[in-house]
């Protein structure tokens, strides 16, 4: 039980998801890695996502967790089966998901709106998840590839963000969509500017879901039914980065909401390059 759940995004945002992990399951050590080498996974094609998410797995794996989170969407589109088949014994959960069966259950008019990276919004799991889970569900998706790098940047409202969520969301807003899902861990610390831009496009109340909280109910769900949860003591954390571990805590600070520990640069060896 003491052992460490991991966490695993391509860059920061993923911490987002590993800050609602600690609030809800505070007594849980908790180790994220950044794979900031190799960011973003979006634009990348999906074999070389799937391998990126099996190398970033491995690692945490020698390390020891009792769980897995892929805290990407792209990852968890492309690479989540892979993990599963690769570490059968390992609780792996991704994002996609936990939030779809949230947005299914609150969506009134059917129409569900998602944002993503190109990588997620190409995948169309989105569409695939809520349509198993009910097929009257139609999905509206929409790639938004300039908001991580303006998340990444902390702009996070002002005429620029406007104007680039006017550009992505306006195409959409001639269809009823009453939930929209930010597909990419790093929107929600953009959640404010977002929120307001589809109150001037839609004019009515949409519903906002990340993945973060849900993803967070969800690992807790499978711990508890595992008898893997730590009971007592207050949680650790630990900070791994791929790439440089000073551009990585500026940027991070944001994300995680407080100040992070030092941080670990580590190297990850290419499954494609190990015999």
């Amino acid at each position: 039980m003491d052992r460490p759940i991991g966490i695993f995004d391509s860059g920061v945002g993923g911490l987002t998801v590993m800050r609602a992990l600690a609030d809800l399951l505070p007594n849980e050590n908790l180790v994220y890695l950044g794979d900031t080498a190799r960011v973003p996974y979006g634009n990348r094609g999906a074999q070389t996502i799937k391998r990126y998410s099996l190398n970033a797995a491995r690692f945490l794996v020698e390390r020891d967790i009792k769980a897995l989170v892929i805290a990407c969407n792209t990852a968890t589109a492309y690479g989540l089966g892979a993990v599963r088949e690769t570490f059968p014994d390992l609780p792996v959960i991704g994002v996609v998901d936990p939030v779809a069966k949230v947005a299914a259950s609150l969506t009134k008019t059917g129409v569900v709106g998602v944002i993503g990276t190109r990588g997620t919004i190409s995948s169309g799991s989105y569409e695939a998840r809520l349509t198993e889970i009910s097929p009257a569900i139609k999905t509206v998706s929409q790639a938004c590839p300039l908001l991580v790098p303006l998340a990444e940047e902390g702009w996070l409202d002002g005429p620029v963000v406007d104007a680039v969520l006017q550009e992505y969301l306006g195409p959409m807003g001639s269809q009823d969509l009453d939930v929209m899902i930010l597909g990419c861990t790093h929107y929600p610390i953009l959640r404010s500017a977002i929120e307001s831009a589809c109150a001037r496009i839609w004019e009515k109340p949409i519903t906002i879901l990340d993945s973060a909280s849900a993803t967070a109910e969800a690992l807790r769900t499978r711990l508890h039914a595992s008898n893997l949860q730590r009971i007592g003591g207050e949680g650790r954390f630990e900070f791994l980065a791929t790439d440089d571990p000073r551009h990585f805590g500026r940027t991070a600070t944001t994300f995680f909401q407080d100040e992070l520990a030092s941080i670990e640069h580590v190297d990850i060896l290419d499954v494609s390059q190990s015999s």
